[in-house]
């Protein structure tokens, strides 16, 4: 593909205040001390109380953002939510961060992209290619989560390995060729995964009046953890093979990865599989764990604040998400 110039302006992050230590953890499911964050990769994490929902957080992040970039929210031409989870059915997040930022008479275009861990990267492709046809000017893209909700705290396996928050990045058109740009991107879903990763409620498949107490249940999150890893090993291989192939690049050429942080034993087995140092991925998982959506760009964010990133780097954003999916960018910053 044609790379398209682009440049991230700024980005920004939202931590909710009560954190939990995989400690806690380890006493809740009677194991032994160190338990949970041998499993999980996870030291400890962050669950929003109350005031602290999916739009508030997001509009956190997007402040940050703003005030990174030095823009006011009224210089946007549109704003994009992300999340596998929204605040409610209708209307879409994005309309309700739209008011939380004091926007709401401003008319600013708002819109959901739901691909639940991949929604960062579905929206910063469609940007994109808003960008490249001159559509947008500057785009904020806020990704906000609170999977904290949807886990049943006696499952072990999923219990401790999620964590809530928000991110965001402000994505802008690039004036010339030696600015960033998108120099590629590509996707795959793998439906035979449909049931490994799932919420089943929240939908019309199931009727609420029909019975309550199933419907209660379906609204708890479920994950095949083996199945899913299994098949996600075996297709990220060649997935990566095409996303290079497009950027024309090896793995040698990244300068840095910005994977979704799912897991300890995935981001190890996709580093392992490159045969790339650590010091080449950006990892938040033992302070943030999961965050689905809200994890990549909240990896990308402290990436860029460390200092990681730098101007004229290459950055492959990778990742996976229910479905199975996979998704994949590779930026010149």
């Amino acid at each position: 593909m044609k790379p398209i110039p682009l440049q991230i302006l700024g980005s920004g992050e939202f931590v909710p205040s009560h954190r939990i230590g995989s400690e806690e953890f380890d006493r809740s499911f009677n194991r032994a001390a160190g338990w949970t964050f041998r499993q999980t990769g996870v030291r400890s994490r962050a669950f929003a109380r109350a005031g602290e929902s999916v739009v508030t957080m997001g509009a956190s992040a997007a402040r940050q953002a703003l005030a990174n970039a030095g823009m006011s929210g009224e210089e946007l031409d549109l704003i994009i939510a992300v999340g596998s989870v929204p605040a409610q059915a209708i209307p879409c997040t994005a309309v309700l961060l739209q008011r939380e930022l004091g926007l709401a008479g401003e008319g600013t275009p708002a819109f959901d992209v739901n691909a639940t861990c991949l929604g960062f990267l579905a929206a910063l492709d469609l940007v994109a290619q808003g960008i490249a046809t001159e559509r947008y000017r500057a785009v904020l893209i806020v990704a906000s989560e609170r999977p904290s909700i949807g886990l049943r705290q006696s499952d072990a396996s999923t219990a401790a390995l999620f964590g809530d928050g928000a991110g965001a990045i402000i994505i802008a058109a690039g004036h010339s060729d030696t600015d960033g740009a998108l120099l590629a991107s590509h996707f795959q879903t793998f439906s035979r995964g449909a049931e490994f990763c799932r919420i089943r409620a929240g939908g019309s498949d199931l009727n609420p009046h029909t019975d309550h107490v199933a419907y209660a249940d379906a609204c708890y999150f479920e994950m095949r953890g083996r199945q899913l890893y299994r098949l996600a090993v075996e297709r990220m291989p060649e997935f990566l093979d095409a996303l290079l192939d497009r950027a024309r690049i090896g793995p040698q050429d990244v300068d840095v990865w910005v994977p979704h942080q799912a897991s300890a034993h995935g981001v190890e087995h996709m580093r392992a599989a490159l045969r790339l140092p650590p010091d080449r991925f950006v990892s938040t998982l033992e302070t943030r764990g999961n965050q689905v959506a809200a994890s990549m760009p909240v990896a990308l964010h402290h990436a860029i604040r460390c200092g990681m990133v730098r101007s004229g780097q290459i950055v492959a954003l990778i990742g996976t998400g229910a479905g199975l999916s996979f998704g994949g960018a590779v930026l010149r910053y």
